[in-house]
């Protein structure tokens, strides 16, 4: 259990959301490459911060918790894990450069026809991919950076595949279970291990007082690939035990809660598969079917949609669905909705789909037929953007005001 108080950030640059209005979260969605879609949508909301708050402004200022799971994670991670001079490491205008240099490593691509049977070969006794440029690079970048030295509360989705449950890696938990206080590099080795695509990721970490914990962990998106509701549930469990930096916050102060969750786009419309075909499918085709997952895609897109059915239904019934905004393309086709063709041209591809994406009306999920709808009157995802960034530019305001009238500053 955990404690009523939990150990926050040491270098949290967020002020407790009891001093504002609002509990404020940012969740990105896993998808491998396709993390790069989120990435532009988070320059264009980080930009519009800083038209507002100045070129200094950061995604890290303005949400009490950033979750990702598998490449969101690694989003997450990079947005607010601290640099030299206790900055985040990488602004959002990053992101998108970062993918086009360092996926055609994480995931080198066959060459000729001999070199793709070769990787399904392969697969069929081990990972497609090594992992080891992947490894290298977060160890580089992350370095000796700790979970609790997070620029704001970070939540990140694992899945533990010897005791067959989650792990949550998460800031307001480890003052309680101190063990999960580890490296931001294993934590994100951990979860973009992806089951077929990259190797399980096994490492020990040490409380301070020497008690050792063993991890075994897979990809984050097994658990939760969009890790929206993780962090509302964190978040939800400090209000329940009265955390100090969420008092007097009452649970069911549901419209308290700002949540921007991104996707990492999907080819759901695609409809590749049908019944037909899949009756006749062993265990090989549920894994491998014209360079696709069905097993994967379904298991994914099922969890995606369902937390969204239940966000959009529990904010409505809250009278707070103003605060609740699902930036999503459902509309990926060919090699734009694969996790790994990680070519020069397909990300270029992915960054240009992320500007569309912008452009495009604020769609919201329909419960009964899990289609993706346009808003009435709601604008482009660009324009609900702006008005987010004006609602944290506020709140952090609001939050600054309350703490220098509690130092006694003007």
């Amino acid at each position: 259990m955990d404690q009523i108080t939990s150990t926050p950030p040491t270098s949290c640059r967020v002020r407790p959301p009891n001093y504002g209005k609002l509990i404020t979260i940012l969740s990105i969605d896993g998808g491998g490459i396709r993390g790069i879609i989120p990435g532009v949508v988070l320059h264009f909301l980080e930009s519009q911060l800083q038209a507002l708050d100045g070129e200094e402004a950061r995604l890290a200022d303005y949400f009490d918790v950033m979750t990702g799971s598998s490449t969101g994670g690694l989003v997450a991670a990079m947005l607010t894990a601290p640099n030299e001079n206790k900055q985040p490491l990488y602004a959002a205008k990053d992101i998108a450069p970062f993918y086009l240099k360092h996926c055609p490593k994480i995931f080198p691509q066959p060459r000729e026809l001999f070199g793709s049977i070769g990787v399904l070969l392969k697969m069929l006794n081990g990972p497609k991919y090594d992992g080891k440029y992947l490894h290298r690079l977060l160890r580089d970048q992350l370095g000796e950076t700790k979970l609790h030295e997070a620029l704001t509360n970070l939540v990140i989705p694992t899945f533990d595949i010897k005791n067959l449950q989650p792990v949550i890696f998460s800031t307001y938990t480890i003052g309680s279970q101190p063990q999960l206080d580890a490296k931001m590099s294993d934590i994100c080795i951990g979860t973009s291990a992806a089951p077929t695509f990259l190797p399980a990721h096994h490492f020990e970490n040490k409380d301070g007082n020497g008690n050792l914990k063993e991890f075994n962990l897979i990809d984050g998106g097994i658990a939760a690939d969009n890790p929206t509701l993780v962090a509302i549930n964190q978040v939800t469990r400090q209000i329940l035990r009265k955390n100090k930096d969420f008092f007097p916050i009452k649970p069911t102060e549901y419209n308290r809660l700002l949540v921007i969750s991104l996707g990492a786009g999907s080819n759901k419309n695609e409809h590749k598969y049908n019944a037909k075909s899949a009756a006749k499918w062993g265990i090989i085709s549920w894994l491998f079917h014209e360079g696709s997952s069905p097993l994967m895609d379904a298991f994914n897109q099922a969890k995606d949609d369902m937390v969204d059915m239940h966000n959009s239904v529990v904010f409505e019934a809250y009278q707070s669905l103003d605060n609740y905004l699902r930036i999503e393309d459902d509309q990926l086709t060919g090699e734009l909705g694969s996790m790994d063709a990680a070519t020069k041209k397909n990300l270029e591809k992915l960054i240009k789909v992320g500007e569309a994406l912008l452009k495009k009306p604020v769609t919201r999920v329909n419960p009964e037929t899990g289609d993706y709808e346009p808003v009435p009157n709601g604008g482009t995802n660009e324009d609900a953007l702006i008005r987010f960034a004006k609602i944290l530019s506020e709140e952090k305001r609001t939050r600054e005001h309350h703490e220098r009238g509690l130092k006694g500053e003007k």
